[in-house]
């Protein structure tokens, strides 16, 4: 399928912002840059390192040869296509956020290994009798960081090494970079206090001694020759008090005014400064980012004045072309107020897939209308050098959709009787999230399909076979309500999106999620319909070869829209609330095939959650409206369930709350129970779940912890309504590990059932 041209190199000239003080030389600014770029490999390969190297297939000296070379890759081909403002320090073997803990030297030291790799493979993974860290998403993004532990007594000691390594790789290929680094300040407000911690400790207090580290950073830096830093600060465009203001404040005035450094660039992005853009404005820094897309121009521009502004116009969030009238327009106003301006993207390119080029098969009216991360680096290259031409117009905006509007469903007391005379399931009743294990038989086969070199009704055996397995295996280690594993599934959105009119899906669209865990967002660029049945056939099968309830397993409409690459055209709401409306007719057809438990994922709820508070009631209204209309026909005795993961939840415990599922399962195992330790909880009217194993870990978890967390729930929840479960699906781990770990767990709600006498449940 033709491309695009690739604008040839050289075109955008540097730009040099006017001199701050006699004497001083600020080094030249690119006209075209980037703020980052995807890392795990166009075909996923630093994923398959990485996991050789787990599995003892390759060694160290493998995977960093993987690395080494996709940042050359990636290095020449950028340079191939006319950019010059490339960024370095951006490739990660696990986790970005704990690279900067070991670039400072703030690593807990029981994750310390020899090797860095190996630290961060401890810290992510887990190790035989050590839980991994605290995991969480970036931002409103579905990238996911290891959350870093900070308290009074953490030592912090600078090491610049990997740094100074990558920036000496890219010199030695003739390309000069910009090395990243992650900011003081979001470093340390995306930290937790260490457990040992005394109450009302916060990481930000440590300001000053993270703040030596990053002067010794710099100092290396500026050694080694380098002209200009990034350093990102995207917790600035969120809410701010007045103390991180100051810290702000302190930050850059205390960097900006070394006497041996190299240029900085304070990125932001995910949406506008706010009230940190004058504390910016007012620090010794050379360049100032803004995020054009998420945020607009600020009324400030003034202050910018002697900064390099470095134009965040094209979207680094989203695989859409940039609308060139509307880039150009900010640009031209930029430049009208004598303001020195780079081109850049909003954000990293880590959220979108690598190229274009590599999908041959999507329709040719909706490739005219994308760009992956290369095509982005084009478009910045192109508008740096006011060439527009090469990018399309978007599509106009869609006429306005009307919804019918539908029933709720009775209130939950009538509902839980209904239930409890159909189900009649035990306390503590025990279960799992839904996903099995996808081995590797599983994965072969659906490639073989796809490829059409299994025949479907061979394919159907295979499915029908390993739901027979999964059912075996929970009824032998004695679950009270089943799963049938979703072994037909590649993906819990991307499976829905195959299914469903108005979304494309890629051949090698890949995005990093964490560590070596990847994704395929679906493309949804027009309306979304379901044509029939999606899951009935094999939830009802399942379900024929039981006596035990079987779930019949959804996703839910907020996160099918969060992890898809969304249309523009129309507002978000309403493309939700049309997901929603092909989820209510699945559910309708499940109880129709009589599965009594349907399950309506909704991990991304708290994802979506908007940066400031003042514009958070707006969505919680409306995401919480397309649940309960995507659920609202379902009948009194069918029970709905919901599932939430590694997403903050007890940010949004009200808006669960208002989703109005019968059981609602969240994370609670990673994060060590704090959940619990939130006053809605106390008083949460439904079924929870707080899982009490964390399936992101390869280690399982003895029967006595699993119990001490199934008696801390008991502790906070009232009576009858706790849920024996994992903290998500099992589609990433292995049988042994998964089997070792679920027959603890059933062992531990029989224990506490035996041991602790539990209250009737309440209706």
């Amino acid at each position: 399928m033709p491309q695009p041209p690739v604008p040839q190199p050289a075109v955008p000239q540097p730009v040099t912002p006017p001199v701050p003080e006699p004497g001083a030389r600020t080094p030249e600014f690119p006209a075209a840059t980037i703020l980052g770029y995807p890392r795990i490999g166009p075909r996923r390969e630093l994923k398959r390192a990485m996991e050789a190297y787990w599995d003892g297939r390759a060694g160290l000296a493998e995977l960093r040869e993987t690395g080494r070379r996709l940042r050359a890759e990636t290095w020449t081909d950028l340079a191939r296509r006319g950019l010059a403002g490339q960024v370095s320090n951006t490739f990660s073997d696990y986790d970005h956020v704990f690279d900067a803990a070991l670039l400072l030297g703030a690593v807990p030291e029981r994750y310390r290994r020899d090797t860095p790799e190996d630290t961060a493979f401890a810290a992510g993974r887990g190790a035989a009798g050590l839980a991994p860290l605290r995991m969480t998403k970036w931002f409103d993004t579905n990238y996911h960081y290891l959350v870093p532990e900070i308290g009074p007594d953490t030592g912090f000691r600078a090491d610049p090494s990997k740094p100074l390594t990558e920036y000496a790789e890219a010199r030695a290929l003739g390309v000069e970079t910009r090395p990243v680094l992650l900011g003081p300040v979001t470093f340390l407000l995306l930290s937790e206090p260490t457990a040992d911690a005394p109450a009302g400790f916060a990481p930000l207090s440590r300001l000053d001694a993270v703040l030596e580290a990053y002067e010794q950073i710099l100092g290396a830096l500026a050694d080694a020759g380098v002209g200009w830093v990034q350093l990102d600060e995207p917790a600035l465009v969120a809410d701010r008090s007045a103390d991180e203001l100051a810290a702000t404040a302190t930050a850059y005035r205390r960097l900006g005014g070394l006497a041996h450094r190299p240029a900085l660039f304070v990125a932001s992005y995910f949406g506008a400064l706010g009230e940190a853009l004058p504390v910016l404005a007012a620090a010794p820094v050379e360049a100032i980012g803004l995020d054009l897309v998420r945020g607009e121009l600020p009324d400030e521009l003034d202050a910018l004045r002697g900064k390099v502004i470095v134009a965040g116009v094209v979207s680094g969030r989203d695989v859409w072309r940039t609308d060139p009238a509307r880039a150009t327009g900010q640009l031209e106003r930029l430049r009208g107020t004598g303001a020195t301006v780079a081109v850049s993207t909003s954000c990293s390119l880590l959220h979108v897939p690598y190229d274009l080029a590599a999908e041959t098969e999507l329709p040719a009216e909706l490739t005219g209308r994308l760009a992956f991360a290369a095509q982005k680096v084009d478009e910045v290259v192109a508008l740096a050098a006011g060439d527009t031409g090469a990018i399309p117009t978007p599509v106009p905006a869609a006429a306005p959709v009307e919804l019918p509007p539908v029933a709720q469903r009775s209130p939950y007391p009538v509902r839980a009787v209904a239930q409890a005379a159909r189900l009649a399931l035990p306390d503590l009743p025990t279960t799992t999230i839904g996903s099995f294990p996808q081995t590797g038989e599983l994965r072969a086969a659906r490639a073989a399909l796809t490829a059409g070199r299994l025949d479907p009704a061979e394919y159907d055996r295979i499915i029908a076979t390993e739901i027979d397995r999964v059912l075996a295996l929970q009824e032998e280690l004695g679950l009270d309500v089943l799963v049938h594993g979703e072994p037909e599934r590649n993906d819990m959105v991307q499976y829905f999106a195959e299914h469903l009119d108005g979304f494309a899906v890629t051949r090698h669209g890949w995005v990093q999620s964490y560590g070596s865990r990847c994704t395929r967002p679906p493309i949804l660029h027009g309306d979304v319909r379901r044509a029939g049945p999606i899951t009935v056939r094999w939830a009802s099968y399942a379900q024929s070869r039981t006596d035990r309830p079987v779930k019949g397993m959804l996703t839910g409409p907020v996160t099918i829209v969060a992890w898809s690459f969304v249309r523009r055209d129309l507002p978000l709401r309403t493309v939700v609330h049309q997901v929603a409306d092909a989820i209510r007719g699945e559910v309708a057809d499940l109880e129709a095939a009589g599965i009594g438990i349907v399950q309506v994922d909704e991990p991304a709820l708290r994802e979506l959650l908007p940066l400031r508070a003042a514009q958070r009631d707006d969505y919680l209204d409306w995401a919480v409206a397309a649940y309960r209309r995507a659920t609202s026909g379902a009948g009194d005795a069918t029970q709905i369930h919901t599932h939430l993961c590694y997403s903050d939840a007890e940010a949004v415990l009200a808006a669960i709350d208002a989703l109005d599922a019968d059981v609602t399962s969240v994370e609670s195992a990673r994060s060590h129970g704090r959940i619990l330790a939130e006053r809605a909880v106390h008083s949460f009217a439904r079924g929870l779940g707080p899982g009490v194993y964390d399936i992101h870990s390869r280690r399982v978890p003895p029967a006595d912890e699993i119990a001490a967390g199934l008696r801390a729930a008991l502790a906070a929840l009232p009576a009858g309504r706790v849920w024996a479960n994992p903290d998500c699906g099992l589609k990433t781990r292995g049988y042994p590990e998964v089997t070792a770990a679920l027959r603890n767990l059933v062992a531990a709600a029989r224990e506490v059932r035996s041991a602790d006498p539990v209250p009737a449940r309440q209706h």
